[in-house]
């Protein structure tokens, strides 16, 4: 299977892009100067395809200039790939809730073990602190889980591989997760 990508960039990437703090990218969208639209959300946070990111400085009424060096630095970290530009050009991405989700884990503490351990697939990217996999990563490595497992069965729920890849997923994950003090008056 082709294994290139299309390179992301989650909000501390976008910062860099741009030389500013990973907040002023969430000032950005809550300004409504960044449409939360143009991103994906992947476990409750947004990220976004490469080339929108380095595109947006050109669409703001004070031009913002993306940092080259930046760009290039993230494209080598992130391997073999293709700059995407919109959210709909992109393949099935799954972070944590979600793979919770695909095999009905008990716990998130099932999943983290079993990536500590090495016997999951590595992550196809690391964003901002988080570990991604394109759904296909996680859905080759199910027969090689079921094997190594003694208690969890890794079969996947195809109802949510199907949301998943046509995009209408709506479980845990699917919507951004509110962060920071005001998350906690929210709640």
């Amino acid at each position: 299977m082709d294994r290139r990508k299309p390179f992301l960039v989650g909000i501390q990437e976008f910062a860099a892009l741009y030389g500013v703090v990973p907040g002023k990218v969430g000032q950005w969208v809550s300004r409504g100067t960044l449409d939360p639209a143009t991103a994906i959300v992947v476990s409750g946070v947004r990220y976004w395809p490469l080339g929108f990111a380095a595109r947006y400085g050109t669409t703001t009424r004070r031009f913002k200039q993306v940092d080259m060096g930046v760009k290039e630095r993230l494209i080598a970290e992130q391997g073999e790939g293709w700059e995407a530009d919109l959210g709909d050009e992109l393949p099935p991405i799954v972070g944590q809730h979600e793979i919770i989700q695909i095999f009905h884990l008990p716990a998130q503490g099932n999943l983290a073990t079993t990536i500590a351990s090495g016997r999951f697939p590595d992550s196809d990217w690391v964003l901002s602190g988080s570990m991604l996999w394109l759904l296909d990563t996680v859905m080759e490595a199910a027969p090689a889980l079921r094997e190594s497992s003694r208690s969890l069965t890794w079969e996947a729920d195809e109802t949510v591989v199907a949301a998943l890849r046509d995009g209408t997923y709506d479980g845990p994950g699917s919507k951004v997760l509110a962060r920071g003090p005001y998350a906690r008056k929210s709640s």
